[in-house]
């Protein structure tokens, strides 16, 4: 088999003098078996160079992930500096006096949960570039506008900002899940996406840490709205410029990273194509993303907005020191994220476990340790400062294994129809965004008792564990039938060909099942 190869693996000169991707893959049909499918394409992507534009849109996706969660981050800091009249150096910096602090920390998702499936079919429909980019400005001009509006309307100011955040928002995950279905190879689906997603963790970190500064010192917390509201606006230039929705939009990609990237995902025009609602919402392996999605998104939003609250009013931080010891937490699960991403290509390209097992085992991990350290954490004396600060670092830190587990599934199982999968897991699980932190407020009446934290943390704690013993038993890692739908004006397989993008290879059962795993 790898003699059989070795004209097309080995020889650059061959490669480079095909007029299109279809020249290419004609040439090699022959070789096409289920035997090799996986070593030629391993081949094929040891001979492009070690950067393309698959690694462009990445990084340009792991920035406006940045950028995003920073915005959405930096009120759980900012609001402490605005109801604190000691935060900033600056005694002209205006405070408030608000009671319902944890009302305004929510407002975020009551927007982000409502679109999310309407932005899942409008990038799979309609393509993400100019999509992201009308969003961004959105968000953008809604995070510049929080000072002024917090000033002239107070609380319901900031909320009504926070509500357009969090609608704008909403497109972000479900058209960014679309691109990576359409940029991600499949072998290297865990290691783009994670790398990806981790823009969420380097985003709380940068947002939680510059906020502290900045609203410590004499600009005070208005500042920090007003810079990461710039750099948004930054970001729809480099985006507008150098995004593409799919590869075969892209100006300056190359014929063999083309071909790579899409005979390993398959071609499919999202144009004519009818979108399989039904077979999507019976689907027992989406619906255990959802109930993964529900655990994982009341634990983390819980953390997310409550951390600078529990270790200002708990262990009795400072502003600065806060928003540092807030964001070590995000720093463990951003080097957790980068790391388990390559770990888990490694481990099912080498078929040491199927692609279902990997998700599972990585799951497991990123939401089952986090649900000890919580009931440790509950029971620690707020004494324990240097402990608790370490068990909050090693809970937030180990739950970045999930960007390799139910995160990613949404691919696995239909890398067609992916953002519209994101758009109904991440709206309707987001709902539980929105629950957390008024239940934090129902809860803790007092902030500074402990014996209140401690139902708040193993809430969270039994919500991880029971997430995923459901996600074990019932979710998959295979590419479901409904994946391979009919075009509506010819009714045949739009999807011809599931691994490899010419006419000579045609789908067939037998492929669909080389992907069960």
């Amino acid at each position: 088999m790898q003699n059989e190869l070795q004209p097309l693996i080995q020889s650059n000169t061959r490669a480079n003098n095909y007029n299109s991707t279809c020249d290419f893959e004609n040439d090699i049909s022959s070789f096409l078996t289920d035997d090799n499918k996986t070593v030629l394409h391993l081949a094929l992507r040891d001979k492009l160079p070690w950067y393309g534009a698959r690694h462009t849109q990445a990084v340009l996706l792991f920035v406006l992930l940045t950028i995003g969660y920073a915005m959405r981050v930096i009120l759980s800091v900012g609001i402490v500096a605005m109801t604190d009249k000691t935060a900033s150096s600056n005694p002209d910096i205006p405070t408030y006096d608000w009671d319902d602090k944890s009302v305004v920390l929510s407002s975020f998702y009551w927007g982000y949960v409502m679109l999310q499936v309407i932005a899942g079919y409008c990038a799979t429909r309609y393509g993400a570039k100019l999509l992201l980019t009308c969003t961004m400005i959105i968000n953008s001009a809604a995070c510049i506008a929080i000072p002024f509006m917090a000033d002239e309307f107070g609380s319901k100011g900031v909320m009504a900002c926070r509500v357009a955040q969090g609608l704008s928002q909403g497109f972000f995950y479900p058209s960014t899940h679309t691109l990576l279905g359409q940029w991600a190879p499949t072998y290297e689906r865990s290691q783009l996406g994670t790398f990806v997603y981790s823009g969420a963790s380097f985003g709380t970190i940068l947002g939680l840490i510059i906020t502290g500064l900045i609203s410590a010192s004499s600009w005070g917390w208005p500042m920090s709205f007003y810079f990461f509201g710039a750099t948004g606006l930054l970001w729809c230039i480099w985006w507008y410029l150098c995004g593409s929705s799919k590869p075969s939009e892209h100006p300056t990609i190359s014929k063999e990273e083309q071909f790579y990237i899409e005979s390993s995902l398959g071609h499919l025009n999202h144009e004519n194509i009818p979108t399989p609602w039904k077979s999507i919402l019976t689907s027992l392996p989406m619906w255990m993303i959802v109930v993964a999605s529900f655990g994982q998104n009341w634990g983390y939003t819980t953390l997310l907005t409550e951390i600078p609250n529990y270790l200002h009013a708990v262990m009795g931080f400072d502003m600065k020191s806060n928003s540092l010891l807030s964001a070590a937490p995000y720093l463990a699960n951003w080097i957790v994220m980068l790391s388990v991403g390559p770990i888990s290509d490694f481990v099912i390209n080498r078929r040491m476990v199927s692609r279902g097992t990997g998700r599972k085992i990585f799951n497991s991990i990123g939401v089952c340790v986090p649900a000890l350290g919580l009931a440790i954490l509950s029971y620690l004396p707020s004494e324990q400062k240097l402990l608790s600060v370490a068990l909050l670092v090693m809970i937030v830190g180990i739950n970045g294994a999930v960007a390799s587990g139910y995160q990613v599934n949404h691919i696995d199982i239909s890398p067609n129809f992916s953002g519209i999968l994101m758009g109904i897991t991440n709206g309707s699980s987001n709902i539980f965004s929105i629950i957390a932190p008024l239940a934090v407020q129902v809860i803790v009446t007092d902030e500074a008792d402990k014996s209140l934290w401690r139902i708040v943390f193993l809430t969270a704690s039994i919500l991880f564990i029971i997430s995923a013993v459901f996600f074990n038993m019932f979710a998959s890692g295979e590419i479901q039938k409904w994946n391979y739908i009919q075009s509506q004006d010819s009714k045949k397989p739009t999807e011809k060909f599931a691994y490899f993008g010419g006419s000579n290879v045609p789908t067939n059962n037998q492929q669909v099942n080389d992907e069960k795993v």
